[in-house]
């Protein structure tokens, strides 16, 4: 029998109907009595498997079939064709036994209610799931411990801050120690200390409680800083899946960086691991594989040129970045 956290998914369909908006005149009653569709498909042909303990990172622009993927792994929607396994069984059709194995959190949706305390909120929770009373206990002063819950315990869910809601809700998550965490966008919105108490938490979940994560995200410093796995779904299908590593040196290389400094650059740079793609009276351009040299070392040794008014940088697959991102 499949052990209880892993995922299997063999050939996941799930194609969308949307209807034509017809316009001119009497539109509305031509759509009455003749309606056509468009059928876009939002999740097409997938398969992959995700053992017990992995920390996955799932990525993809704005439609390209993530939180429809995340819905069809937790049961909320259904494949049209192909299947999906949580430890042996489907998702939809093994809905309360499934589910007592997950825990889900969505970033841009509670799961706590609005207008209670957070406090009320794990009573709920915890009677909906059984959890007795002595584990709900232990489980929630486990859970303060790491994520600091005690400071807002009474306050209402609507007047906590972005970070502290994100800190309730992968704890109301966790309350019945499921195996499995699903995490569609965790950390959008949050500030650079939020994150990183966030990514801290997440690691420790994965590391020393042996959890098994897939989590969504935009932003790729999560998926460097806690992903030993990446897949890239783009158009519906799955386009790569493969260690971050891997996926950095396909995409990430040459690391352009643009300098623009209060005097000219030198002219020997034959012992430097990048070189020179242009320059000017205001700044340089210059090209360096990341193989060979990190971004920050690049930017240690362009410092030394002389006093810097701004650094970006990018490379292939990435947009440009400004230093103040880069050097937080």
């Amino acid at each position: 029998m499949s052990a209880p956290s892993r995922i299997e998914v063999n050939h996941m369909s799930k194609p969308f109907k949307t209807p034509v908006v017809r316009e001119g005149p009497w539109a509305g009653l031509r759509t009455l009595f003749s309606r056509e569709y468009r059928v876009k498909e939002a999740v097409r042909d997938i398969s992959f498997s995700i053992e017990p303990g992995e920390f996955v990172g799932y990525i993809g622009p704005n439609g390209a079939g993530k939180s429809t993927t995340i819905k069809m792994l937790t049961g909320i929607r259904h494949p049209t064709s192909g299947t999906v396994r949580i430890g042996g069984d489907s998702p939809h059709r093994d809905r309360r036994r499934v589910v007592r194995r997950l825990g889900v959190v969505f970033g841009q949706r509670s799961q706590l209610w609005w207008d209670l305390p957070v406090k009320d909120s794990f009573d709920i929770l915890a009677e909906m799931y059984r959890v007795e009373s002595s584990v709900k206990r232990r489980r929630l002063k486990e859970l303060s411990d790491l994520l600091d819950l005690r400071e807002f315990w009474e306050t209402p869910v609507r007047k906590l801050s972005l970070g502290q809601r994100m800190r309730a809700d992968l704890a109301a998550a966790l309350l019945h120690d499921p195996d499995l965490l699903f995490l569609d966008e965790p950390t959008i919105g949050l500030d650079v200390s939020a994150k990183r108490n966030i990514r801290a938490f997440l690691k420790t979940l994965n590391r020393d409680f042996g959890k098994t994560v897939l989590l969504t995200t935009h932003d790729m410093d999560d998926i460097e800083q806690l992903c030993g796995r990446v897949m890239v779904i783009n158009h519906g299908r799955l386009a790569y899946d493969g260690t971050t590593r891997q996926l950095r040196e396909m995409i990430g290389l040459p690391t352009v960086i643009r300098g623009a400094f209060h005097i000219p650059a030198p002219s020997e740079t034959e012992s430097l691991p990048f070189r020179i793609a242009e320059t000017s009276e205001s700044g340089v351009v210059i090209e360096g594989n990341r193989q060979d040299a990190k971004a920050m070392d690049m930017l240690r040794e362009l410092s030394r040129w002389g006093e810097t008014r701004r650094y970006s940088y990018g490379g292939p697959g990435f947009r440009r970045r400004d230093s103040s991102r880069l050097l937080a």
